[in-house]
């Protein structure tokens, strides 16, 4: 099998040497029993890692040679007083495995940098509360753990295996897109005609396969979609990996790879199924550090802060928006950093953070009126007027201000281009919640009608879900005008695995 030429010329020639420092600390317990200690200090500071004796075994192979910050904090939980060095690890500078493009985008002046030191800055450790004059000092370009999954120095071979879903040359994995419209003719008649290399035809079909699945979730939501969308993803990894003839091309087929495992990550994200979700953005996320590409890389933090915010993660969301911010800050789009302290305001506001919240929302409004660009990605496209106000009224129902929550969500409804269904839905959905919440039963109500009306063209859990809440909440006021109908008609609704 072909292997990309990004991959022959990233291998590092050093063999590991091995991390005796780290085997002294396990002592007489067994790999296995080592890493069930990790584990529970994880769970001892909240934090999540899986470590397994495979891990420890490569810890101590020296194939490890810097954990990454969730590995770190739990092992110096575990060791305290230690620093990685006492572990036995290297600095995480001397691991990075974009020294080149991180030299060239280096950040504003910071006297500590996770990018260049061993450890985070301060800041990082602190609690995220609301303080008085203290929110000056949260960079919003302060990077979130930028090389998490950079376990080997510049060992890129191996990011792409894991990263990598499936192998197959690239005729017989352009065949599979079909299910998006995009034949190739059958996967036989592929076979009959082998290509060992993707070329500019399999690169296009990829990016009409991403715009393809972005406008139908536009229109109709990701339930219906996820599972379909399985087969082209595992496609567009076999496309990476049978490799390209160009390095144009090479390049155009790590980010049509890498902007469709977002989109199958959305789609994963929207329908519930938050774990999936977190495992194709982090699939993108390698993707995006294989090719160096920080357009890709601030894209897939951006989804991976929003689905941190839905799972209840609120630090996460925050830090994974500044890594976003960090790696689109050259980029040029004021617009993209508009939305990206969105997702960082989203975050604050699951801290109950209101000070953190109402600056990171300033700031996004200010970006978002420089207006748009060509620098803008092309995925940004929902991003405007209306998803402005529905991601702020997001924000206040959150702090549980739902008068100001309410505001917003209309506001988000007025400038909707119907045409795009499936948001409609979602921002009548929040204004039907808001409304509830903040004592107008009958007009939520309405919101809520309005609502059920479009589920005939839009399948998304996340609109159901949201219209559940709202149910629960106007059960008391079941006499109220119009809330019996739409309690009647909710109730009527197939319940969703």
């Amino acid at each position: 099998m072909a292997s990309s030429p990004m991959t022959s010329s990233s291998q590092s020639p050093r063999p590991p040497r091995p991390n005796l420092a780290f085997r002294r600390l396990r002592g007489q317990r067994s790999p296995g029993e080592f890493a069930a200690a990790v584990r529970r200090a994880a769970r001892e500071i909240e934090e999540q890692v899986s470590c397994d004796a495979r891990y420890i075994g490569r810890v101590e192979a020296g194939e490890i040679r810097c954990p990454n910050y969730a590995y770190e904090r739990v092992f110096l939980h575990m060791f305290p007083g230690r620093t990685l060095t006492d572990l036995g690890f290297v600095p995480r500078s001397a691991v990075r495995g974009r020294g080149a493009r991180t030299a060239e985008v280096a950040p504003a002046p910071h006297t500590t940098s996770p990018l260049y030191a061993p450890h985070e800055t301060d800041g990082a450790y602190e609690p995220y509360v609301a303080t008085h004059g203290t929110h000056d000092s949260h960079d919003p370009y302060h990077p979130y753990d930028p090389h998490e999954n950079d376990d080997q120095d510049h060992e890129e071979s191996d990011v792409q295996r894991r990263a990598f879903m499936s192998g197959g040359t690239a005729t017989v994995a352009a065949a599979s897109l079909s299910p998006w419209g995009l034949a190739f003719g059958s996967a036989a008649a592929a076979a009959e005609h082998p290509v060992r290399r993707a070329g500019e035809a399999e690169a296009g079909a990829l990016e009409e396969a991403v715009r393809k699945i972005r406008l139908l979730d536009d229109r109709h939501g990701a339930d219906g979609l996820y599972r379909r969308a399985a087969a082209p993803l595992r496609s567009a990894y076999a496309l990476l990996d049978a490799g390209a003839a160009r390095q144009a091309t090479a390049e155009r087929l790590h980010t049509g790879a890498g902007e469709l495992a977002i989109s199958v990550g959305w789609l994963a994200h929207d329908s519930g199924r938050f774990d999936d979700a977190r495992s194709h953005y982090a699939e993108a996320l390698a993707t995006a550090r294989v090719a160096g590409d920080p357009a890709l890389e601030a894209h897939a933090f951006c989804n991976t802060s929003f689905l941190a915010r839905d799972a209840g993660r609120p630090r996460e969301a925050v830090r994974a928006a500044q890594a976003a911010q960090y790696a689109a800050r050259p980029l040029g789009s004021a617009r993209l950093l508009s939305l990206l302290s969105l997702r960082e305001a989203g975050g604050w506001a699951g801290l109950a953070d209101r000070t953190g919240c109402e600056q990171a929302l300033t700031r996004a409004k200010a970006l978002y009126g420089r207006g748009p660009c060509d620098a803008d990605p092309e995925w940004m496209s929902f991003y405007g007027d209306a998803e402005l106000a529905g991601l702020e009224a997001q924000c206040w129902s959150t702090l549980g201000d739902w008068p100001r929550a309410a505001h917003q969500a209309r506001r988000a409804t007025r400038l909707q281009d119907p045409h795009f269904t499936r948001n409609l839905a979602l921002y009548t959905a929040e204004l039907a919640d808001d409304l509830a919440r903040a004592g107008h039963p009958d007009e939520a109500a309405a919101a809520g009608l309005r609502v059920l009306d479009l589920l005939d063209e839009v399948q998304s859990s996340r609109v159901q879900t949201m219209l559940a809440g709202t149910a629960r909440v106007l059960l008391p006021h079941r006499r109220a005008s119009g809330v019996s109908d739409f309690l009647e008609r909710h109730g009527a609704l197939p319940r969703t695995a």
